[in-house]
């Protein structure tokens, strides 16, 4: 391994009053609005490789209201009033992503969003939830068929629904931007291998020293686990793959969200397609930490652009790349106190959703990490499984 010396690599501090494990999107955020909060703090956030290298760099960027799962079906599961709970925490997400920072430094584009069909029953509960979105002042559109299609240039869906509200950002330059507005001390290449309780805060152990914090916000989502084995039992690790095609002729102005989620598409400004998903149908390999692409899930996600999108036509694959997600038993996000350790927190758990929350969730957690109340958290409570097997 190549030698660094403390000139070319600085060596982290020893104390600071909070330290912020995980440098994605959650960690960014938490540190700027500790910022926001407490100017006198110091905040140091520490990241095992380099600021966005795990699911938040590597994700489509979309910024969609509401649960992974569309709100009828979210309805269903949480109940209507955790249901516009979580839809009004993404509405807020969005708000202060439009005006409390400068879009244009992570390329934020808030063109609305098609929730599309790739079924009859799928297309049946999109429209029930624009029912239910209207009744919650959301205002929402349903497509038939035809008119879905022609919208998207495709074919083969049986419909859609568009909510004004969502868009697109660029999920790496949002990390490294709050990351610098946060002022807090950086260190990358720094993962943490344990941590322990000790008198007034956390002391956290990793390949440079140690550094002591009157309180630790974990941010690690799907890794989670191996700093703390009883999260196991709330966050797992879930892949998820994509690619990017040579630019083609501009026909999308917004985020496709489709097959319940399963498939999820963008075109870039220079033309550039980005594609993910069919997860679905390789759920038992598409498991675990493993950074690779694997041909069967890379052929049916050309498959979707051949079936729905034909006027690609012939393309060039750019990139294909995957990531790690945490994903919880019920889709929605987990929050709670580390063990022994007043003031520390955790989060995990966002089921490939976490960029919907992000800036609102980071102030969150600074809240929590600061002893304030913060009453959306009630919804996260890691206790609701505590009867789960």
């Amino acid at each position: 391994m190549p030698t660094a010396s403390p000139w070319q690599r600085p060596l982290p501090p020893t104390q600071c009053d909070v330290a912020v494990v995980g440098g994605g999107i959650m960690g960014a955020a938490t540190a700027y609005w500790l910022r926001c909060l407490d100017p006198s703090l110091h905040v140091v956030l520490v990241e095992a490789e380099a600021l966005a290298h795990g699911a938040s760099g590597r994700n489509a960027g979309f910024v969609l209201p509401g649960t992974h799962n569309v709100y009828a079906v979210a309805v269903e599961a949480y109940g209507r009033e955790a249901a516009r709970q979580f839809w009004q925490l993404t509405a807020e997400n969005l708000r202060l992503l439009r005006d409390e920072l400068e879009g244009a430094a992570f390329d934020l584009r808030l063109t609305g969003s098609h929730l599309v069909a790739g079924s009859e029953a799928e297309a049946e509960r999109l429209r029930a939830s624009a029912v239910l979105l209207s009744e919650d002042g959301v205002a929402a559109e349903f497509l038939g068929t035809e008119a879905a299609c022609a919208r998207l240039h495709a074919e083969g869906f049986h419909g859609a629904l568009f909510v004004g509200e969502g868009g697109t950002v660029h999920p790496a330059k949002l990390v490294r931007y709050l990351a610098a507005r946060s002022g807090a001390t950086v260190f990358e290449g720094w993962p943490v291998q344990g941590w322990s309780p000790e008198a007034g805060g956390v002391r956290l152990a990793g390949p440079m020293g140690q550094l002591d914090a009157g309180c630790v916000v974990f941010t690690v989502n799907a890794w989670l686990p191996h700093l703390w084995p009883e999260a196991a039992r709330f966050v797992r690790p879930v892949r998820a793959q994509m690619l990017a095609t040579a630019p083609v002729a501009p026909f999308l102005d917004g985020p496709v969200y489709s097959h319940e989620g399963f498939y999820y598409l963008r075109q870039m400004p220079d033309g550039r397609l980005f594609l993910g998903g069919a997860r679905h149908r390789h759920l038992d390999a598409e498991v675990g930490y493993d950074d690779l692409t694997t041909d069967a899930v890379q052929r049916d996600l050309e498959a979707y652009l051949d079936t729905h999108f034909p006027l690609v036509g012939e393309r060039k694959i750019e990139r294909r790349w995957s990531g790690t997600m945490g994903f919880s038993p019920d889709g929605l996000p987990v929050v709670g106190a580390l063990p022994d350790a007043p003031g520390s927190v955790f989060a995990a758990g966002f089921t490939g959703h976490g960029m919907a929350l992000s800036v609102r969730f980071g102030l969150l957690l600074a809240r929590l990490a600061l002893g304030h109340d913060e009453e959306a958290a009630a919804l996260f409570d890691p206790a609701r499984f505590d009867d789960a097997p």
